[in-house]
């Protein structure tokens, strides 16, 4: 295995984050938090989802009104989809940072989000899925308003999990992710569940369903 480059180091150094090695060889959950949260809220989550997992949780690197988000918006679900797009190629340079870095081989990477942490998680994997392959989407929707933006997501797999009376990630809006996910070929599940905008006991207890039935591999 090569020594990290002085290249990743400088990048992960520009870029707050939190990391926890894990178990040797036990997948690494990607932590990424909703509007007005951070990286060491979001991270607690990882326990709950997957024990022994590596941690790397990342701070949105965007800035609304104090609050700390991963992309820039016009309005309440009206992204700027420009910046989506460049915010996800941004994603996909911290994680090969990371994984260089940290010297994380072959371990299989899960991104986790929540809201707007899930909405960017969701764009970097329709866009990068040479980089990352495996979401878990907590409260997300489709990011990329009326365009149809997806590279071929053979061989990625998402777990979508909302709220059926969410505001803030409209029914329409999560339908066009789901058919988006399939059409561009990825092996995309969906639970919905009675409630708003939040994580639920029963989503996190469908999350740790989802990855005991579909153990991860790189």
């Amino acid at each position: 295995m090569s020594a990290p480059t002085d290249t990743a180091a400088a990048t992960l150094a520009r870029w707050p984050h939190l990391y926890s090695p894990g178990d040797a060889g036990a997948p690494v959950l990607l932590m990424l938090h909703g509007t007005g949260g951070n990286e060491h809220e979001i991270a607690a989550l990882a326990a709950e989802l997957l024990p022994g997992a590596g941690v790397l949780a990342p701070r949105g690197p965007v800035q609304e009104h104090g609050m700390l988000r991963w992309f820039r918006r016009h309005g309440e679900g009206n992204f700027d989809v420009d910046d989506v797009i460049a915010r996800s190629f941004h994603l996909t340079g911290f994680l090969e940072a990371a994984r260089e870095h940290y010297t994380l081989g072959g371990r299989p990477v899960i991104a986790v989000g929540f809201s707007n942490g899930a909405n960017i998680a969701l764009a970097t994997a329709m866009l990068h899925p040479h980089t990352l392959q495996n979401v878990i989407a907590f409260s997300g929707m489709y990011p990329f308003g009326d365009r149809d933006t997806a590279a071929d997501l053979t061989g990625s797999r998402l777990l979508v999990l909302n709220g059926d009376a969410d505001p803030m990630a409209p029914l329409p809006s999560v339908s066009t992710l789901m058919a988006a996910l399939g059409s561009h070929g990825a092996d995309a599940e969906q639970v919905m569940r009675p409630g708003g905008h939040d994580i639920g006991y029963t989503d996190l207890t469908a999350a740790r369903d989802w990855l005991t039935r579909h153990p991860v591999k790189h």
